[in-house]
């Protein structure tokens, strides 16, 4: 059973950095897409970036101020987060998908069956 862990939220003000870490258990997941969601309050759960091997995706919302990176050594995905905006105060989930092809890297939700709890990220004005 693979499980998923995050760490890293926490409150910041506007402009401010923050990095989410994730850590995968009971299953190597290094040749399967990895990444993040995040639902905000009265809003439904968005893709926002995700990661197979060196390959990268982003939502439009945040290309440019987030980065995603994995470490398969650890069986590990980050999110470097700057340039915070109060819009991006939302709960974080991680997440894996093994039920895509090679190479392929989701957005839907669906496609993803393993999430972690989630870890609260506020931004204050």
């Amino acid at each position: 059973q693979v499980q998923l862990v995050e760490s890293g939220g926490g409150l910041v003000q506007a402009g401010g950095s923050l990095t989410l870490s994730c850590a995968a258990s009971g299953r190597t997941l290094s040749s399967y897409a990895m990444g993040w969601f995040r639902q905000a309050p009265g809003k439904e759960r968005e893709f926002v970036a995700a990661i197979r091997w060196s390959t990268t995706d982003y939502a439009g919302s945040v290309k440019g101020r987030f980065t995603v990176s994995r470490d398969n050594s650890k069986n590990t995905v980050s999110l470097q987060m700057n340039s915070l905006k109060p819009e991006d105060t939302a709960v974080y989930y991680c997440v894996a998908s093994t039920l895509v092809p090679t190479g392929t890297i989701p957005r839907g939700r669906g496609m993803y069956n393993y999430w972690g709890q989630g870890t609260q990220v506020t931004v204050s004005s």
